[in-house]
């Protein structure tokens, strides 16, 4: 794809941008990026990868390849009604949006080759795990294209368009309870004496660690824990804890909570666009 627009310059979007940047993927030169209306914004994604900002007639949009959707999810029908005209009928569309199906795309957009997905931030560093899901628009070679887009900043799984919803419960949002654990641990770290810098080096060194074992031994994580467990030692101690906490529990609800709020998310939007109302 020779060029590509992203509307919508979020941290989602910059997450991508950084990622197929850096991957050498795309020539900065051939990325695009637009917003409503926060110029500061734009002149720093430009000043900070080399990409070009999108000109007042819209006309990058015209020649574009490849339209990214990177609004917030609530903006997206008037952003749309924005931009529709400008669209070239050969353009394909790739959706980072949480909950925004691919109808509610199609209806603002029209018939188009539409790729939905849910990578994540790690995405800036080439470390994404991205769900996508593809209309019947969609042809193998462009398939193709995008996927070795997505695959340049991280792992990809093609799944059904639904399981969208629990994929971004689970690896959009996840980096975000893992970082939410560094937290509790890092203070629980300090608390019993731990140096903060000290603390930080410890957790991500495990984290990683725990990360690659579970990669390069292909062991069941139940069976790794057991083999940290001893009978009667600290590891025990520590998971007993946990479980007396509801840590099962609390994990399953995030997980259902997530999901939940990324149907929600869809069916909110459509509820207050325009042509529902």
């Amino acid at each position: 794809m020779e060029k590509i627009v992203f509307v919508g310059a979020g941290s989602m979007a910059e997450a991508v941008i950084s990622g197929i940047c850096k991957q050498g993927t795309i020539n900065p030169s051939h990325i695009y990026v637009m917003n409503r209306a926060d110029e500061s914004r734009l002149q720093l994604l430009k000043s900070t990868y080399g990409i070009s900002l999108v000109s007042a007639d819209k006309s990058e949009l015209t020649s574009a390849d490849l339209i990214v959707m990177a609004t917030k999810p609530k903006d997206v029908y008037t952003v749309m009604e924005q931009i529709s005209p400008f669209i070239n009928e050969h353009a394909a569309i790739l959706s980072v949006l949480a909950g925004i199906s691919i109808a509610t795309i199609e209806s603002g957009l029209g018939k188009h080759a539409i790729a939905r997905s849910m990578p994540n931030t790690s995405a800036a560093i080439g470390k994404s795990a991205t769900g996508v899901a593809f209309n019947c628009s969609v042809t193998s070679e462009v398939k193709q294209e995008i996927l070795t887009l997505l695959s340049s900043i991280g792992i990809v799984a093609e799944v059904e368009e639904d399981d969208l919803h629990a994929v971004t419960a689970l690896s959009g949002s996840g980096p975000a309870y893992i970082y939410y654990l560094a937290e509790a641990l890092e203070t629980a770290a300090m608390h019993a004496g731990i140096d903060q810098p000290t603390a930080r080096n410890l957790i991500i060194q495990t984290i990683e660690g725990a990360a690659s074992m579970l990669r390069q031994t292909n062991e069941e994580p139940a069976a790794l824990r057991e083999n940290v467990t001893s009978p009667g030692g600290t590891t025990e101690a520590g998971l007993r804890a946990l479980t007396a906490g509801g840590f099962h529990e609390a994990v399953f609800s995030c997980i259902q909570h997530a999901e939940k709020r990324s149907r929600e998310l869809g069916s909110d939007t459509f509820k207050e666009s325009p042509s529902s109302s």
